[in-house]
C-alpha cells in the first residue's frame, strides 16, 4: 500500500469511528447519561480532527504539485468524512434535545411529588 492509500485509509477509520461515537452519544442520551453522551461527541470530534488532518496533507501534496488520481477508494473515504460531520452534527443537537427533555421530566416528576407530599 503507498503514502497515498494510507491516507485515504486513515481518512475512512477515523471517519468511521467519528461516526460511530455520535451515534453512541445520542444511544447515551436517550437513556439519561448527558455525561457519558458529552464525552462521546468529545471522543467524535478528535476523531474528525484525525480525519481532517488527513485530508489536509493531501491537499497539500497537490497544492506542492504532487497530484494524485481521483480513485473510488478516495471518493468513498470524502464520503465517509462527510457523512460523519453531519452525524456528529446531528448527534450534538439530539444530545442536547435529550438533555432537555430528561431534565424536564425530572423536573415534572420532583414537583409531582413535592405536590404529592
Amino acid at each position: 500500500m503507498d503514502e497515498y492509500q494510507e491516507i485515504i485509509m486513515g481518512i475512512i477509520t477515523n471517519a468511521g469511528f467519528a461516526k460511530s461515537k455520535a451515534m453512541e452519544a445520542i444511544a447515551l442520551a436517550q437513556k439519561g447519561h448527558s455525561e457519558q453522551a458529552a464525552e462521546c461527541l468529545e471522543e467524535c470530534k478528535k476523531e474528525l480532527v484525525g480525519a481532517h488532518k488527513s485530508q489536509t496533507r493531501l491537499i497539500q501534496q497537490e497544492a506542492g504539485g504532487t497530484a494524485h488520481e481521483v480513485t473510488l477508494l478516495m471518493v468513498h473515504a470524502q464520503d465517509h468524512l462527510m457523512s460523519a460531520i453531519t452525524t456528529k452534527d446531528l448527534a450534538g443537537h439530539i444530545v442536547e434535545l435529550y438533555s432537555r427533555l430528561n431534565r424536564y421530566e425530572a423536573a415534572v416528576v420532583h414537583n409531582t411529588t413535592i405536590r404529592e407530599d
